[in-house]
């Protein structure tokens, strides 16, 4: 069984899978969603969670540098419940403060270009919350 980590944006969600093991994780996929419509993209993840057998989700919780919880971090709250809700599966909230700003310089020092990064920053930060979550697991 393996785990499953989210970046949960406004508009898109980057999605990383681990290993069989829990070892390391690889990004997969960004989904786009509709927060306005409450489209929080389930369909497709639960696609995802099916095809990937998985048997927990780690999502993303953005919490303030002061460490007080703001509009993103309650709805990554939100959705971490509906999710939880929707697929019977448990759902961990990690703290992901800097991971997006992370994975930007990494993209940019392995030169890659502005439109290319926007196609991927997602998916990337959802690797480094799913490698944090994994490496803190050992």
């Amino acid at each position: 069984m393996r785990i499953m980590g989210l970046d949960v944006g406004s508009k898109t969600i980057g999605v990383a899978i681990s290993d069989a093991l829990g070892w390391t994780a690889q990004g997969i996929e960004t989904v786009k969603i509709n927060e306005a419509a409450e489209d929080f993209g389930f369909g497709r993840l639960g696609e995802l969670i099916k095809q990937y057998e998985v048997s927990q989700v780690v999502v993303g919780y953005p919490k303030n540098m002061n460490n007080s919880i703001g509009p993103r971090a309650e709805a990554s709250e939100k959705f971490a419940a509906l999710l939880e809700e929707a697929y019977a599966i448990p759902v961990v909230l990690w703290d992901e403060r800097l991971t997006t700003m992370a994975a930007e310089k990494m993209l940019i020092s392995a030169d890659v270009s502005r439109k290319n990064r926007k196609k991927v920053i997602d998916k990337m930060a959802a690797v480094m919350i799913l490698q944090g979550y994994l490496d803190f697991k050992k």
